[in-house]
Order: C-alpha cells, then sequence, then structure tokens
C-alpha cells in the first residue's frame, strides 16, 4: 500500500524506483496524527478495511500474525493498516476481532457478499461494538460510484485522486459504507435466504438480492496498491515485438493504470498513435471505429505505429456481431492493443475473436483466477505461479516461475523443438519413401508378382533398429544456434512464424527427394550389379543378393542424409548416426549365419560371405549414397552461399567465434529503406564521396587495412550505423570540416 485517499484528502507519496523506496513502510505522518485526533471518517474508513475482507490471520509462536489471503490486494491492505495501528487480530465463523490503536474491537459479521469478476466488489454487513448495522463496500470505482447516495461531499475530489494514482501505475479500490435499518436487514435477511437455497439460477438471484442492499452508499476513500512488475518484463515483452509477436494485455485495471503499465513494460512507447475507445454506446462505438480505420487506411504507407486502448464498457458494444469484424481489422493494425476494466468473461472472447478471424496461434499468460477463461481459450495457456495463487496455473499447459521466462519458452525451447519436430516428421516420411518405394520399382523387374526384394525380418527391423537412431539425434540433441543468440536476436523467431521449415511445399520437396534416392538406390546397384556376381563355389547371387545391396545402401543414404541436416554435433550424435550403420553391417554378418543353428529365414544364409568378399560392392557402397547425396549436398552449399537465411548468418558467425547479435544489428540497419539511409547521410552531411573527396576515407584502401576506424568485429562499412551507434575520428572530423 502505497498511498490512500480518506475524505477527499490525500495521505503517502507516489512511489519511486530507489532502494529507499523498496523498505520504506507506509506510514504517512499527517494520516497518523489525523487517526490521533480522532476523526471520524478516517477510523470509519480504516475499520472497513479492517473488516471487509476474506483474510485469515495465524498466530504463530513468537505473537507474530501471518495473513492467509486469496488475493495479494487485500493482504497488502490489511498489512498496510497494521503498520498505522489497525490490527486484524481474529477471526471466527460470526465475529471478526480488530485493534485500533490499542483498543480491542469485536464486530459481529453478519453477511458476506463475496468479491466476483462480474460484481467486482465484495460486502460485508456488520454488528459494531455499539450495536449499529452497517454495510461495508470495497470495490472498483465504476461499480461503487453507480451505488453513491445523492448527496456526497468528496466524490469529486476522491475520483481526482483515483486518476492521479491511476497515472502513477497504482491500482485503486474505493471504500464506501451505509448505515442499515433493522427493518429494511430484516426483509432483505429473508430475501437473500430464500435466493441462497433456490435450486434454479442460484448464483443470478444471489447477486441480484445483494444489488437490492449495496445501495445509497457513503464513499470514505480510495486505496492506491503498487503492483510492480516483475524483473525482466519489459525486456521480454521488447523482444517479443521485435520477433513480430502482437502483444495484448487484458486487464481489469483503470485505463491510466492500464497505460502506464504499458508504457513501463514498453509495450506503448514514444511516437505511437493511440486510438482510445471510451464511448458508451452501440452507435458511438461503431462511430469511433469507422473514424479510427479510415484514419488507419489514410496512413497505411507511413511508418507511423498505431496503438488501441480499449475499455470494457466499450468492448461489449465493439464484440457484438455487426462491429467485431471492425473492431478486430482496427487491432490487427495496430501495433499494440490494450484492453483495460475487462472481465474474465470478456478477456476470453477477445481471445475467440483472434482465434476464429486469424490464422494465428495465440498464447494467452496470467497469474490470477480471473485469466483462467482466457488461458483455456488460447492456443496456448501459460500460468504463472505467484501470490496470486495457483488457479491460472493449474488451469494452463505449461507453469512458469516468471513472466521473463517466457522469452526461453518461446525462442530456446519453442523455436528449438519446433525445428526439431519438423525434421523429425520429415525425415520419418523421407526414409520410409526411400526404402519401400525401392519395392515398387522392383515390382517393374519381376512382373508384379509380388515377389519381394528384401527379406521379412529385414523390413521390420529397418524403422526399430537401424534408422531408428538418426531421428531420434535430430528430435532430441539437434539445434541451430546457441541460446545466446537465440536470445540477443529475437528476429531468429520469425523461421518458426513464416513456416518456412514446415508447409505443402517443404512436405513435398523432401517427398520427391526420397522418391529420386529411390530411383538412384535401386537402379544403380541394378545395373552395376547386370552380369551378375559368380563366386568361387559357383554359385551366383539371387533376388535377395542384390536385395541385400540395395538395403545396405539404403540404411547408409539415409544415416548420412540425417548427417546432412544436422547442425549440432556431439558424441551421441555421431552414435546415433555411424552406430546405425555399423549396427546393420553387424546384423548382416549375424543374422546370415543363424540358420546354421536355428532353422530360420534360410534364404538369408550366407549371403553376407558373398556381400563382403564381393569388390563390385565395396566399389558401389562409395559410388551409389555419393550419386544420392551429391545434388543435396551441392544445392544445400550454393543456397547458403547465394541466398543464406538469418540463422545460417548467425551460425556462420557463431563458427567465427564471433558476436552474431553485431552482424545482425547492421545488417538490418544496412537493408533499411533507400530513403531513410540517404535522409540520414543528408541531415550529418556524411556523403562517402565527400569524405573521399577531402583525403580523409581514401577509396583505394582496402577495408582491411582501415581497422582503425571500422567497429569491432565489423567486416564492411555501415555509415547509418555510425551515426547511430558508434563515431570514430574521421567522422568528427568529416562532420567539422561540413
Amino acid at each position: 500500500m502505497k498511498m490512500l485517499s480518506i475524505g477527499g484528502k490525500k495521505y503517502g507519496k507516489p512511489p519511486t524506483q530507489t532502494e529507499e523506496d523498496e523498505t520504506e513502510v507506509f506510514r504517512p505522518v499527517d494520516l497518523i496524527h489525523d487517526i490521533d485526533k480522532g476523526d471520524q471518517i478516517v477510523a470509519e474508513f480504516l475499520i472497513g478495511l479492517a473488516v471487509c475482507h476474506t483474510v485469515v490471520p495465524e498466530k504463530e509462536d513468537l505473537g507474530e500474525i501471518q495473513y492467509q489471503a486469496s488475493s495479494p490486494d487485500e493482504s497488502a491492505l490489511v498489512k498496510g493498516i497494521a503498520r498505522l495501528g489497525v490490527v486484524f487480530l481474529e477471526r471466527s465463523p460470526e465475529t471478526v476481532t480488530i485493534e485500533f490503536r490499542g483498543q480491542r474491537q469485536v464486530y459481529q459479521i453478519l453477511n458476506v457478499l463475496e468479491f466476483t469478476s462480474d460484481r467486482k466488489r465484495m460486502s460485508v454487513i456488520v454488528r459494531t461494538p455499539d450495536g449499529e448495522l452497517k454495510l461495508f463496500c470495497k470495490g472498483a470505482d465504476s461499480v461503487i460510484y453507480e451505488r453513491l447516495a445523492s448527496k456526497q461531499d468528496f466524490q469529486p475530489i476522491t475520483y481526482s485522486h483515483l486518476e492521479d494514482f491511476a497515472i502513477l501505475g497504482l491500482r485503486t479500490l474505493c471504500i464506501a459504507v451505509t448505515e442499515l435499518a433493522e427493518d429494511d436487514y430484516a426483509s432483505w435477511k429473508q430475501l437473500y435466504y430464500e435466493a441462497s437455497i433456490s435450486l434454479e439460477n442460484r448464483d443470478k438471484n444471489l447477486v441480484d438480492t445483494a444489488e437490492l442492499i449495496e445501495r445509497n452508499l457513503y464513499l470514505l476513500g480510495a486505496t492506491a496498491i503498487e503492483d510492480k512488475l516483475q524483473m525482466g518484463v519489459p525486456e521480454a515483452i521488447a523482444s517479443m515485438l521485435k520477433a513480430d509477436i502482437k502483444v495484448w494485455i487484458l486487464t481489469g485495471d483503470k485505463q491510466e493504470t492500464a497505460v502506464n503499465i504499458g508504457h513501463s513494460c514498453r509495450l506503448l512507447q514514444q511516437g505511437f498513435r493511440p486510438f482510445v475507445m471510451t464511448e458508451a454506446t452501440h452507435d458511438g462505438t461503431r462511430t469511433q471505429l469507422r473514424n479510427f480505420l479510415q484514419k488507419v487506411e489514410s496512413n497505411s504507407s507511413r511508418e507511423t505505429e498505431n496503438s488501441l486502448v480499449i475499455e470494457g464498457k466499450t468492448l461489449i458494444f465493439a464484440l457484438t456481431p455487426d462491429l467485431r469484424m471492425d473492431f478486430f481489422q482496427l487491432a490487427h493494425a495496430c501495433k499494440s492493443v490494450i484492453c483495460c476494466r475487462v472481465s474474465p468473461s470478456q478477456k476470453a472472447e477477445v481471445v475467440e475473436l483472434v482465434k476464429s478471424r486469424s490464422k494465428a496461434i495465440t498464447l494467452a499468460i496470467g497469474d490470477g483466477a480471473n485469466d483462467v477463461a482466457m488461458i483455456q481459450a488460447a492456443h496456448i495457456g501459460i500460468g504463472i505461479t505467484g501470490v496470486e495463487g495457483l488457479q491460472a496455473a493449474c488451469a494452463a499447459d505449461y507453469t512458469i516461475a516468471q513472466f521473463r521466462f517466457l522469452v526461453n519458452l518461446l525462442f530456446v525451447h519453442g523455436a528449438r523443438n519446433y525445428k526439431r519436430l519438423v525434421d523429425v516428421i520429415l525425415y520419418s516420411f523421407y526414409k520410409n519413401i526411400c526404402l519401400y518405394v525401392i519395392q515398387v520399382w522392383f515390382a517393374f523387374q519381376n512382373g508384379f508378382s509380388g515377389q519381394i526384394l528384401f527379406e521379412k525380418w529385414c523390413i521390420g527391423f529397418y524403422n526399430v533398429f537401424f534408422t531408428s537412431a538418426p531421428p531420434g539425434s535430430l528430435g532430441l540433441l539437434n539445434f541451430q544456434c546457441s541460446k545466446r543468440s537465440r536470445l540477443n536476436i529475437p528476429t531468429l523467431y520469425k523461421d518458426s512464424q513464416s513456416r518456412r521449415h514446415f508447409n505443402i511445399k517443404v512436405f513435398w520437396q523432401w517427398a520427391f527427394n526420397g522418391i529420386y534416392h529411390s530411383l538412384l538406390l535401386y537402379w544403380l546397384p541394378v545395373f552395376f550389379f547386370k552380369h551378375d556376381a559368380v563366386f568361387g563355389t559357383g554359385q551366383s547371387g539371387d533376388n535377395f543378393f542384390i536385395g541385400n545391396i540395395v538395403y545396405t545402401f539404403t540404411v547408409v543414404t539415409v544415416c548420412l542424409k540425417a548427417a546432412l541436416i544436422t547442425t549440432a554435433w556431439d558424441f551421441l550424435t555421431h552414435i546415433a548416426i555411424w552406430g546405425s550403420i555399423l549396427l546393420w553391417f553387424v546384423f548382416l554378418a549375424i543374422y546370415s549365419q543363424v540358420w546354421k543353428f536355428v532353422p530360420f529365414s534360410a534364404e538369408m544364409y550366407g549371403l553376407a560371405n558373398w556381400i563382403y568378399s564381393c569388390p563390385a560392392f565395396w566399389l558401389s557402397l562409395f559410388l551409389v549414397p555419393l550419386a544420392c547425396l551429391l545434388r543435396d549436398f551441392v544445392w544445400t552449399s550454393l543456397r547458403r552461399t547465394v541466398s543464406p537465411s538469418l540463422v545460417e548468418h548467425v551460425q556462420e558467425q557463431e563458427l567465427k567465434n564471433e558476436d552474431p547479435s553485431l552482424y545482425i544489428t547492421l545488417q538490418y540497419k544496412r537493408s533499411k529503406s533507400q530513403e531513410n539511409i540517404e535522409r540520414t547521410k543528408m541531415l550529418t552531411g556524411m556523403m562517402v564521396h565527400d569524405a573521399s573527396s577531402m583525403g580523409i576515407v581514401p577509396p583505394q584502401q582496402p577495408a582491411e587495412t582501415r581497422k582503425d576506424w571500422l567497429p569491432p568485429n565489423s567486416g564492411f562499412i555501415d555509415i547509418e550505423c555510425f551515426v547511430i551507434d558508434y563515431q570514430p575520428e574521421w567522422v568528427r572530423s568529416v562532420q567539422s570540416v561540413v
């Protein structure tokens, strides 16, 4: 608790980011003075905070009280007033005991009207030590102000204080009270009892009954609680924005608080054109949406980024069937979107709208019970374990401890596992096409008689033993670049977003490549052994002889293909690839001798001796896989040389033990529009030909010899980079001359 507004007077000071503020106890001198003076409004306000909650106190052995609360806001308020001398001591099923400046007071709890996300408030009906009946209500200003009596002394000034608190990024609650007549309470109590035992629409009946008594309230004041961002939140959101991930904030806070949080977490930046929607009517919402859409379309060619801030009351109309498409188009055209004062159902409805109107994959992350609906509505739900409880974590697909861990989850684990899964899927289709399409080519030679080329157990063991380790290596051990590069260069995540590695085109490329390899794997050995192979015993090879040769070439080729697409090598990768090849050779040698001891698979008997003693086999073992993979190798080399991807650029820099982030930064600035580059050069007077004509930068001098003014780890000149990040002596000389 950082600030209070009681009876139109503000207490406390705005929070700062200093270390002193972290340990400072909320204990304003002027508030203590007013309490000691016996200010009735202040006393009523503090008593309302002390009894209107669901906190449970627990006394420890040393006498200290620990408060167990379902909401961190309630815990903060109870702890805050305890420092002011108003201590919540005990709770029983029927009473609440507090200590007010050393005086013990017992309040009888008659009814508790619990807080819900739809009600946005909670109330308690108590009987004071003096025997009076009072209702204390605590909730959002939007619902409290609607239930105030006509004559209020502090309503305007308190609302002004609420706006000041919200601008500071503080979370606000209003406190109000009303006195109840005994007869009115008795009749209402009977209605409430009937609603509580109703069998149909019980929740609705309870809400409607609570409305009957939560009226004619007298405003006492407001609280302001600081809800600090976790460490690393601004950096995490900035990284996601660089990766072209659209980030929307769906919150129940006031507009000013939400906007302040948007700025503090770098979602809203200087230069953004804000679209603020606060209309409270359907027609007004439609008009505002159309006007903003026209502005977006008229400025579509400009580089101005847009941001949208919309309140919950306006969102009700924006999500109606006739306006939801306009709202989605406007929100989709904005760089950032903030929906404030929204209920949990509205959060889920916004997520459903994005899912239904776009092809985007949605991720919802939250830490409280009011985020559960949103988390369950998104494609991927992530819960944060913290002071808000475990409801969000229990309803989510993944659970993390802090928001900043989302960057690791997306950019490192998510991107790596996506690429690994893609490689496993494509490689699995490829290796099976290579083997089983060969049987089709063999059918053309056996007259489609149904004769098989491979021994049946060899066919079964193909996916179980001989080619199972390479996809396991690709799916568990392979990665494209280091974790550090993934975190420092968020744009690497765009490969996953663009589906560049897995789409219909890529799938058929792999499929046709498998068919092409199967052609070579079958017809090349058939050509090499077209005159058959005669051994010293006078015997010649049969279909299983050529079949096992083709099978050997297939195992070797698909394992080498896995090696070709592997980008991270360790000893397990070597074991998976080379061990699979070796396993087949050992298996063939053993399996071809089994029939001597067990009457099993007679057609394989002695084949290993024939194959391993055939010089043509060893020659073709080198030539056939080489012929299959030569095209793959040449194509990959040409593509990486002529048109490398961003990931491949990073791989090259890592192989050189250089920092990839510097290279990517320079490339990004170099790739900006020519118009911006020319404008920058004109503003700074740094035209290259001017510098050359002055003799400062001799054009004939190679870049390698100009290391005195080149940025560290830089291999080329980027004038714009010098303007922004680096200004060597020769640049300052040019500027001084100009």
